[in-house]
Formats: structure tokens, C-alpha cells, sequence
């Protein structure tokens, strides 16, 4: 009998709690995924009865019901016809899944997704400048050769046109014209701005604006309204990015409106005027007062040792917002007032920190391209440059960067327990050994601060999508433990898929199930089981386990979806005869023991005991391989 793809669509919508429950849907080749907003309102139970659903299950916060090829498409349009959405691509639903990640998350994860593609600018830029700003402060005269300004210019030049930099990579983040983005990114650092590096130097405000009350003239557009501070965004990332997410929502808005015919230079001009206007009389304001804000309370809590402790913690949330620039107003005004600069421990304390942090995550990770950008940022931040760290390296893992913050506090505190200080402004980290009173203290504050962020860096952060098989494990598991099968049964976008369990290999076709031979629930394998262990095929995330204990799946690298499903219909036997190892979210290495099963219990129970591998998504991969 012919499935009625209404019926089935119907019941699917309404044992999924009605359309209001639905965030996003597409379709693949062979699944219904589905984002859905409360799960709670979802009855599993009887989604697995409804007729046409061959099997169910939840992966990367999507529910995926398996339909078949062929009729999916058929289900998903009566889906689609009975809830008046609109067709969604996998696209759309797993951008839907992210975006009901927690906003801390997500903000994090928006902030990797911006830096991540300029890593190798900021980073070669940072260890750079640090090495040049390290010679010019230890060889005398070196600073006014020929050599030294040209070092200078190229070493700082990413961070001197950071804001452009970063608002390219914005705008691909938020999926506007990159080209708009850098005209935002260079109207904030255009040359008729006061650099903002100097909107404390009052020198530097006469100079630049031919004044001489050292006051920064402002633009009033509208009158009394907002007044507009002449200054720069050196230096400075969120309200760059702030500025761009503007300006990427104001251009998709006039695309869908503005007639096709004026568009393409009506939406340009609108764009620009709008989110300039908006960056300097709204943004600008907020972060002017915020940077006072900062300063302020900067002066008050540097006077106690635990008010510097706490100046040591909230020192790189100042850089990743780009505030930190003002603190050489703190600095100079401690100099010409007492002499000593005791604010550069301060900093110093909280830069080694980041330093520790980052070179932990260095020599922790096995991803090759995490340890290739975390190794050369850690030298940078040990040389007093740390955003390719924060940025690159430990924000965007945020447990390092925590890591940090509890360092940096505590030698900081040591720092003003001891009352050590610099005879000079604007070097920390190794640099500072030119500048500091009292290098024997110095060296211990740096070793405290350094030592604990990589300590606790180690001993708390776990590498997430490690590069190879057998990154990650769940902690009781020893290396002597694993056991990777040198067997590769199938491969997709390059990553390997070893066979799980001793036996021999058949084809999918051959397993004595059809639902699994059609190849409804994915491409892959099974094997007639020689041993009784299940060992884990790659390095992942457990996703599900089965309450029968007959079945795992586990998540790999790109999207990778696996299922092991050891015999046929041994769902029946309800966990007699099987024993599993691991529960869902946990990493495991390639090679760990997943579950144990017993070959005679499950002949006793009538049941075929070969075990079924297969990739669920394996449409998702066009080089997917087979290999038998």
C-alpha cells in the first residue's frame, strides 16, 4: 500500500508539538531535519510509530527523521504545504541549531568566525612588533636607524589598520559586501580622526588639531544633539564588528526593498551613510564614555593590591574590547607624579597570563592548525602583544582566556604586594625587564602569572575537534587501552574510518535487513563478528545510545554522523547480552572500547549478530569512499 505523504506529514507535525514548536526544516537525501524550539513538547514515542518513519534521532541540535529517498521529498512538500513555511536548505537548519546555542556562546563563537581568517596577519604582525619594540628599548640608538622605522611600519601596520581588517572579515561573517565593510572599517580610522591610540595625549591634541587646550574638538550634526568626538578606532574590535552587523542588516533590508532598478547604487549610498552615522553618533559615544568609564576606575583600584589583583582579571576583557590604549595615561601620570610607574606590573601580570594560557594550548593541542597559531601568538604575548592570542587562541576557546584572568589576578597581586614598578611607560611582558626596579621580583611575578594560566590551562582545557583519530577520550581511558583497527572500511572528505570490531567485512547490500540494505539509513558496511568488543572507528562525540544498549553513534570531524548497530532486531532483547562503556556527550578516542556484546545470547534470541556501520550522513560528503 502507497504511503500518504499528508498523513505522514501531518502526524510528524503534530507529535512534534504543531508548527509554533518548529524553528527550521529542511530535507536531504534521505532525512526530515528539523530544529526544534522546545523539545519537550516532542513525543518520540509516537513519532517512531508514525507510518513512513523508518527511524529517528538527534544529532547537532537537530531532530533527523528518517524517511527514505525519493519519498522525503515527497513528505517534506506536504510538510510544507500543511505549515505555509518556506523551503529551507541543510544550510539554513544548521545555522538554525547554532543559533540556539546559549548568546555567551554565541557571541564567542561569532568573534572566532571573525578572527580566525586574519589569524595569520595579526599573528605574524604581533611577533613582530614585539621582537622590534624589544630591540629598540635594548640596543642604544637602534630606535633612530633607518632599519628600526622600517621594521616599525611593516611590523605594525595589521594593527594599525586592524579596524579594516576586521571589518572585511566581519561583513563575510555577517554576510554583507566586503567591500562596504572595509569603507566602515577605513571611515573609522580615516586621517581627518584623531589617531585613537593618542586621545589622551594632550600634545598630540594640539598638535593634530591646531589647538591648545588639549580638548578634542567634536562634530555637531545636529545641533546640541550627540556631539561627535573627532577620534579614531586604533585598536579598537567590538564596535568595529558592532558597525558591520549594522551595516550588513541595513543592506539586506534596502536589497528586499529598494526597486531592482536603483539598487545597486541606491543601496551602497544608504548603507554607508547609515551605519557611518549611526558607528559615530551612537556607537562612539558609548564607547568614549565607556573608555572613561574604564580609566576611572582603573585609577581607583590600582591604589590597594586587591584592587590591582582585580585590574589583573579585567586587563584583557579592556583589550578585547580595545580600551586598553588609555592606560598610558594612567602610566605617565604615575611617573610625573611619583616617579614610578606601578601600573606596568599590572599589565604585565595579565599579558603573561595570556602568554602561559595560549603556549599551554599549544603544546596541548594535536590539531595541527591550533598549535601552528597558538605557539607563535604565546611568543607574541610574552613579548607584551598579546591580541593574536586573545583573539586567535584563547577567547576564542574562552576557557584559556579564563584560565588567564584568574593568573594575571594573582600576579597582579604580587606585583603590588611587592611594590615594584617600570621607570618608563608603554613595554611589558620581557620588554619590561628594561623599564622594571626590581628584576628578581619581576621575573618571580612573571613565573607566577605565566605558570598558573598554563597549569590550569592544561589541566582544565580539552582540545574540541581535534585533526586526527584519537585526540580526544574520556579521562579514565589509557593509551594502552585503545585499540585502532589499522582497517580502513570507509573514508569521507579525507578523514578515516577504521572497522570497529574484528570479522569479516560484507557488503551493505548483504545485510539480512532491508531497511539497512536499501541504504535508507546511510552508506556503509557490516561485519560478521569474529570478536565481541566494539572499539570506536574515529575520534568524536558519543551522540546517541541506545537504552538497549545495541547501538552508538558517534559524531566525528566535518559533520561526520556514524552508527554502529551490532545484529538485527536486537533491539528485542533489551539490553541482555550487551554492555556499554560510554554515555552521550562523551569525547573518545579512535581505538576505545564502546560496548561488548555476546555472540551466543544473541544467536539464543534468533537474532543475525553481524554489526551494521554506516555514516548516516553520507550524502552529505561527495567524496565519500567504501572500502572492501
Amino acid at each position: 500500500m502507497a504511503l500518504d505523504y499528508h498523513k505522514c506529514a501531518q502526524d510528524i507535525l503534530d507529535h512534534i508539538g504543531g508548527n509554533e514548536n518548529i524553528v527550521s526544516a529542511a530535507h536531504c537525501a534521505t532525512r526530515l531535519r528539523l530544529v526544534i524550539a522546545d523539545n519537550s513538547k516532542v513525543d518520540k514515542s509516537a513519532l517512531e510509530e508514525v507510518d513512513g518513519v523508518k527511524g529517528m534521532f538527534e544529532s547537532n541540535g537537530q531532530l533527523q527523521l528518517i524517511i527514505g529517498t525519493g519519498t522525503v521529498n515527497k513528505v517534506y512538500d506536504e510538510f510544507l504545504a500543511i505549515t505555509g513555511r518556506s523551503e529551507e536548505s541543510k544550510a539554513d537548519v544548521k545555522n538554525a541549531a547554532a543559533a540556539k546555542a546559549p548568546m555567551w556562546r554565541r557571541a564567542i563563537k561569532t568573534l572566532g568566525d571573525v578572527f580566525v581568517p586574519i589569524l595569520p596577519a595579526i599573528v605574524a604582525s604581533g611577533l613582530m612588533m614585539g621582537i622590534v619594540e624589544a630591540l629598540g628599548h635594548a640596543i642604544p640608538n637602534f630606535s633612530s636607524t633607518d632599519w628600526y622605522q622600517f621594521l616599525d611600519m611593516v611590523s605594525n601596520t595589521a594593527f594599525a589598520y586592524l579596524p579594516v581588517i576586521v571589518a572585511v572579515s566581519a561583513a563575510r561573517v555577517f554576510g554583507g559586501n566586503i567591500f562596504l565593510g572595509a569603507v566602515i572599517g577605513l571611515c573609522m580610522i580615516h586621517s581627518a580622526l584623531l589617531n585613537g591610540w593618542n586621545a589622551g595625549n594632550t600634545d598630540a591634541i594640539n598638535s593634530f588639531f591646531g589647538v591648545t587646550d588639549g580638548k578634542i574638538p567634536t562634530w555637531r550634526l545636529f545641533g546640541s544633539f550627540l556631539p561627535i568626538r573627532r577620534v579614531g578606532y586604533q585598536g579598537h574590535v567590538i564596535p568595529v564588528i558592532i558597525a558591520v552587523a549594522i551595516m550588513s542588516a541595513v543592506e539586506k533590508w534596502l536589497h528586499k526593498h529598494v526597486p531592482e532598478m536603483i539598487d545597486l547604487f541606491v543601496t551602497p549610498l544608504c548603507t554607508v551613510f547609515v551605519t557611518t552615522l549611526v558607528t559615530f553618533m551612537i556607537i562612539g559615544p558609548i564607547f568614549s564614555t565607556l573608555e572613561t568609564w574604564v580609566l576611572n576606575g582603573a585609577e581607583i583600584l590600582v591604589k590597594n593590591p586587591i584592587g590591582a589583583a582585580a585590574m589583573g582579571a579585567l586587563y584583557p576583557w579592556t583589550v578585547v574590547m580595545g580600551l586598553h590604549h588609555m592606560y598610558n595615561i594612567i602610566e605617565a601620570g604615575m611617573l610625573a607624579s611619583v616617579g614610578l610607574n606601578t601600573w606596568m606590573p599590572i599589565a604585565s601580570a595579565a599579558n603573561f597570563a595570556q602568554f602561559g594560557a595560549c603556549l599551554a594550548v599549544g603544546i596541548k593541542a594535536t590539531n595541527g592548525k591550533t598549535k601552528a597559531v597558538a605557539v607563535p601568538s604565546s611568543m607574541s604575548a610574552a613579548l607584551g602583544i598579546t591580541e593574536p592570542a586573545i583573539f586567535g587562541v584563547n577567547m576564542r576557546f574562552f576557557k584559556p582566556f579564563i584560565c588567564a584572568d584568574v593568573a594575571g589576578a594573582i600576579g597582579a597581586l604580587v606585583g603590588a604586594l611587592t611594590g615594584i614598578g617600570a621607570t618608563a611607560y608603554g613595554v611589558t611582558g620581557i620588554p619590561g625587564y628594561l623599564t622594571i626596579n626590581n628584576p628578581l621580583v619581576y621575573t618571580i611575578e612573571l613565573a607566577i602569572s605565566g605558570g598558573i594560566a598554563f597549569a590550569l590551562t592544561m589541566s582544565i582545557w580539552k582540545e574540541p575537534n581535534p585533526e586526527k583519530p584519537g585526540d580526544k577520550v574520556v579521562e579514565d581511558t589509557k593509551p594502552e587501552d585503545l585499540k585502532v583497527n589499522p582497517n580502513v572500511i570507509m573514508t569521507a572528505s579525507g578523514n578515516e574510518i577504521h572497522q570497529p570490531v574484528e570479522g569479516k567485512i560484507i557488503g551493505r547490500e548483504e545485510i539480512p535487513d532491508k531497511t539497512f540494505a536499501s541504504g535508507v539509513l546511510g552508506d556503509g558496511v557490516a561485519i560478521e563478528p569474529t570478536d565481541q568488543t566494539v572499539y570506536a572507528p574515529f575520534a568524536g562525540t558519543i551522540s546517541t545510545v541506545a537504552e538497549s544498549k545495541h547501538a552508538v553513534g558517534i559524531s566525528g570531524k566535518d559533520g561526520m554522523e556514524f552508527l554502529i548497530h551490532v545484529g538485527v532486531d536486537t533491539v528485542a532483547m533489551n539490553g541482555d547480552g550487551f554492555k556499554v562503556f560510554v554515555k552521550e556527550e562523551d569525547e573518545v578516542k579512535a581505538g576505545q572500547k564502546l560496548l561488548t556484546f555476546d555472540k551466543a545470547k544473541i544467536a539464543a534470541a534468533g537474532h543475525p549478530d553481524c554489526v551494521v556501520c554506516l555514516l548516516t550522513n553520507a550524502e552529505d560528503f561527495d567524496d565519500f569512499k567504501v572500502n572492501m
